[in-house]
């Protein structure tokens, strides 16, 4: 078997045009080196449980076909392997119950997904470089 890349941050995101203004931030910020896409769960889950080397972050949106992002979290951190993988939901749900139950399943943050273009890109950047360059993950 080939050997595999490290991924630093697993990207799910069903919707084409946030996938690339996300992929536009971390390019900005010499962090998209190491990105992989996925566009729904199954396959997020499938690369996740198949990898052995774990990415620094997942970046997750909840509303996606096939399998959505609180299933995705929920199997996560249900996991021993995958459970102190941080996790970081970004999408366009403000629903409150949405927030509870993500925080009830273990997830590292919330992020409401911003309108604006270069509010996007922000905080896109923001994320990025706090999750992969400055905080610690297990090894």
């Amino acid at each position: 078997m080939p050997m595999v890349e490290q991924i630093e941050i697993l990207l799910v995101e069903d919707n084409p045009n946030d996938a690339e203004m996300t992929l536009r931030a971390l390019r900005r910020n010499n962090l998209v080196n190491r990105v992989h896409w996925v566009k729904d769960g199954a396959a997020a889950l499938d690369l996740l449980f198949s990898n052995e080397k774990k990415p620094k972050l997942v970046l997750l949106d909840l509303k996606m076909p096939k399998i959505d992002g609180i299933e995705v979290l929920r199997r996560l951190k249900a996991d021993e392997s995958t459970r102190a993988l941080p996790v970081v939901v970004m999408t366009s749900s403000n629903e409150e119950r949405d927030v509870v139950e993500t925080y009830q399943l273990g997830v590292n943050s919330y992020i409401v997904k911003p309108v604006g273009f270069e509010a996007f890109l922000e905080t896109v950047a923001k994320i990025g470089l706090y999750w992969v360059l400055t905080n610690r993950v297990p090894q």
